[in-house]
């Protein structure tokens, strides 16, 4: 069986080993994928996984040796799943890989928001605290977390993983979800309504997948309903921002900061207004990069492909 493995880069710069893939079949791996190579690199494999290459139904019906497509990632917008389910092509994608990694880049950006660690570090570095006449100082507006009130959208393992750290700092979570199951409720989570979610929550927290109900579910309207001076992160989706709506709302100090992993268009392209926005953290989509979590990503990925090999396919996506 021959076996492609494309833009591997981002799954293993080289701190892991595709062994397994190379002990099931005839591997080749192309660290990096243009749009152009995408036939190139696929070729006649009757398997191909992809991260963030597009496999669309053009594709699709070019390589008709293909029988298996796997996502290195749990999204899986990047295939076209209809169109391979019409071809006979199994779709298998990761769920659950990152759960730990995700939650605790989700803390990592609010501590951040809360207090621009960074950038103190760095003042002391350029001399300010050695010639500053005071013996401390604080650069932005220090927020403590414990009292407040985290609102998450999408309420799912990642979701669940981030409240429980934030329960732990002292805060309160309301938890948006069309999937609701009562016994996660206690004294410090409830679930709620969108309306109610902004209007009472001080830090908004997207761990949503991409929808068309979901889909610039930031934009001027909801953010008119947020308190004033509300935190925003998103280490989701990008499209799940309206980023003009959410710029002019960091402009006029609504929003009291935001901070992204992930961009409408990725990589972000210089006319991205969030790059001109204030008080906004930006990350190139990092967020499940831990190298324990891409393990994880890796072994589930080579089940994955073992079990459609046995005739028991798993985490398929267009049955």
């Amino acid at each position: 069986m021959k076996i492609i493995i494309l833009d591997g880069y981002t799954e293993n710069p080289g701190d892991l080993s595709w062994d397994g893939f190379e002990e099931l079949g005839e591997l080749t791996v192309y660290e990096r994928t243009k749009f152009e190579d995408i036939l190139e690199q696929i070729g006649d494999a009757e398997v191909v996984y992809t991260n963030k290459t597009p496999i669309s139904g053009d594709t699709i019906k070019a390589c008709p040796n293909l029988k298996f497509i796997g996502v290195l990632a749990t999204g899986y917008d990047v295939v076209d799943t209809k169109t391979a389910k019409e071809e006979g092509i199994k779709v298998a994608n990761i769920p659950t890989y990152g759960t730990a990694t995700v939650a605790q880049y989700t803390i990592a950006l609010l501590l951040e928001l809360c207090h621009q660690i960074g950038l103190h570090s760095e003042s002391v570095k350029n001399g300010e605290w050695e010639n500053h006449i005071d013996w401390c100082y604080w650069k932005t507006p220090q927020m403590e977390l414990a009292g407040k009130v985290m609102g998450i959208i999408g309420y799912g393992r990642i979701g669940q993983a981030t409240a429980k750290i934030a329960i732990a700092l002292g805060m309160e979570v309301l938890a948006f979800d069309e999937y609701q199951n009562p016994a996660l409720e206690s004294d410090s989570m409830h679930y709620a309504s969108l309306d109610e979610l902004y209007k009472r929550s001080d830090v908004i927290v997207l761990h949503c997948p991409l929808l068309p109900t979901t889909r610039g579910i930031i934009n001027k309207e909801s953010i008119q309903k947020m308190k004033d001076k509300v935190m925003i992160i998103n280490d989701s989706r990008g499209p799940l921002i309206n980023e003009k709506d959410l710029t002019e709302a960091l402009e006029s100090g609504k929003v009291a900061g935001a901070a992204v992993d992930v961009v409408s268009t990725e990589p972000i392209k210089s006319d991205n207004p969030l790059l001109k926005a204030p008080n906004i953290i930006i990350t190139p989509h990092m967020a499940w990069g831990t190298k324990e979590s891409r393990a994880r990503l890796m072994n589930i990925a080579l089940e994955n492909l073992r079990a459609f090999m046995n005739g028991n396919p798993i985490n398929i996506v267009n049955s």
